[in-house]
């Protein structure tokens, strides 16, 4: 029997910029829209940012997400809904005193990165394990930040998926479920392709995955010209997938996508050219172990 592989779609992202793509979905129906056309071509979860609707810019506004969510349920979908809460984690240090935040540093305190997912409860949330540079600026995710954002999402009833960068996020991750704060199974996502952490190569992600706890469910996804190769490399070792302009904005070099749609139709191929089938929302909810909402 095949095997069946979830894929998730994470629609906008906050980096992703609409200069680079004019179809970035920006506002809360086009989000909603791009989630919904992507659960129709295959994908089970999306993974939703918000974005300030004039100008673009990336978002944590509650309102946001909750118009975002009310949109997708109103459809009568039972796609899963996968609320980020990376934003918030950033520290740029100016040059004349590197203690003191640069503009463009977004560095907040815990608790103020997860009210819209203890609010809206989605049924998934992201919680990043990472602190790596990034650019000019260094992402910072404490342990003991971590443990408290992950605390408030547990006590939310919400799935965490931990977004791991390098193999100390995963070390973490194991301290972190040694000292109850962190339930088993859990659901790991293999970040792959991005500069100073895991490289995206047939080898990292079996060393990655090599260091899961034995019982985890895992998908894993690789940055742009990335997404397609890892992909199927996660299919062949037992993993799932992740497609989507916050990841990547081409279906080959040189032509831009649409759309996220055509990056899940791209996905469900190759998914299925290697012998597997395409996790329904019902299905990923059982592999997960996930109530309906």
């Amino acid at each position: 029997m095949s095997r069946k592989v979830i894929i998730t779609c994470a629609v906008t992202g906050n980096i992703t910029s609409p200069k680079q793509h004019p179809n970035l979905p920006i506002t809360p129906k086009q989000i909603a829209a791009a989630c919904i056309d992507a659960a129709k071509a295959g994908a089970a979860i999306c993974h939703i940012h918000v974005r300030d609707p004039e100008t673009g810019a990336p978002s944590m506004e509650t309102a946001l997400y909750r118009e975002v969510m009310d949109r997708i349920r109103e459809t009568g979908t039972d796609l899963l809904i996968n609320l980020t809460t990376g934003p918030g984690q950033r520290f740029i240090p100016s040059k004349e005193d590197p203690k003191v935040a640069a503009p463009g540093s977004t560095l907040m305190r815990p608790e103020l990165r997860v009210p819209h997912v203890i609010e809206l409860k989605p049924d998934i949330c992201s919680l990043d394990l990472n602190t790596m540079f990034a650019g000019t600026s260094v992402v910072i995710n404490t342990p003991e930040n971590v443990a408290i954002m992950a605390q408030l999402i547990r006590g939310a009833g919400v799935k965490p998926e931990l977004e791991v960068f390098d193999s100390g996020d995963i070390h973490l991750a194991h301290k972190l479920i040694a000292d109850g704060v962190l339930q088993t199974p859990a659901l790991f996502q293999i970040c792959m392709g991005i500069r100073y952490g895991f490289e995206a190569s047939p080898a990292t992600m079996l060393y990655a995955r090599s260091l899961l706890p034995p019982d985890s469910a895992w998908a894993a996804f690789g940055v742009s010209r990335w997404e397609f190769p890892m992909l199927a490399q996660a299919v062949l070792v037992g993993g799932h997938v992740r497609v989507g302009m916050e990841d990547n904005l081409y279906l080959q070099k040189g032509v831009l996508t649409p759309d996220n749609t055509a990056l899940v139709e791209r996905a469900a191929h190759i998914i299925e050219l290697l012998g597997e089938s395409v996790a329904t929302p019902t299905d990923a909810r059982e592999i997960l172990g996930l109530k309906g909402k």
